[in-house]
């Protein structure tokens, strides 16, 4: 009898991406699509992105459904195959931080060095 057993932790990813973000995924079969940030499952290091990996279900009927059916929805994907794009240029960009004389992170946008507000 096979138990499941959980993965164990790897080193963690730092998530520079948060909600309304918008992003271009840059691995995997959805390649160069772009979307916004819906939510960002830190647990287990994966964003859901509008409009990309859009995962089909079948439903059975239900009192709030009583049709069921097959219902279309967007799943996640890992959170390093994604890149924020720069508000400003449209480009993709890494992101790293920078704290100022006053204590507060800034994100700030790797090949144009402007920063790059929260949404």
């Amino acid at each position: 009898m096979a138990m499941s057993q959980k993965k164990a932790p790897g080193k963690p990813v730092k998530k520079r991406v948060v909600k309304g973000d918008r992003v271009r995924v840059i691995r995997g079969n959805y390649r160069d699509q772009e979307g916004t940030v819906l939510r960002v499952l830190r647990a287990k290091d994966r964003v859901v992105v509008e409009g990309v990996n859009i995962v089909k279900r079948h439903q059975r009927p239900t009192q709030e459904n009583p049709d069921g059916g097959i219902i279309s929805f967007e799943g996640g994907i890992h959170i390093s195959n994604v890149m924020l794009i720069e508000p400003g240029s449209g480009e993709a960009s890494r992101v790293r931080t920078q704290v100022d004389k006053d204590g507060l992170k800034e994100r700030i946008a790797v090949k144009t060095g402007n920063p790059v507000p929260r949404p």
